[in-house]
């Protein structure tokens, strides 16, 4: 039986807790990673997103499958605790901005040609 407890999971923030924390993403094929304590193993987790409060707490929240099952859940975990440790960086900067690249959101359709029958740079036209 291991002594490892397993992490706390954070609250999220309030009004009260001061000002909004700053969020910073990662692109979603680029993310870094962190291992979560859970059910006596360490499971991995993608980060999803940090959050630097106005106390100068960090919170980090990722995807893990906490029970082994597959399973994923999002959690959001302050730093540091006993039952997280850091798995990997990522190969890129963070980023503030929003944008569908970075939170993993549905891709966008192709552009569509034109129904108006070949154009001068498809296969057919000229």
């Amino acid at each position: 039986m291991s002594t490892i407890p397993e992490p706390e999971p954070a609250r999220p923030w309030r009004p009260e807790d001061g000002a909004p924390p700053e969020v910073w993403t990662w692109p979603s094929g680029d993310r870094p990673a962190l291992e979560v304590f859970s059910a006596g193993k360490w499971r991995y987790a993608p980060v999803m997103a940090r959050q630097n409060w106005a106390d100068g707490s960090v919170r980090y929240q990722v995807e893990v499958d906490l029970q082994g099952t597959r399973s994923i859940t999002a959690r959001t975990y302050q730093w540091p605790q006993p039952g997280l440790r850091k798995c990997h960086d990522s190969g890129s900067k963070p980023s503030r901005t929003a944008d569908g690249q970075r939170q993993g959101g549905m891709p966008q359709a192709p552009h569509r040609r034109p129904r108006t029958g070949p154009t001068v740079r498809s296969a057919t036209g000229k």
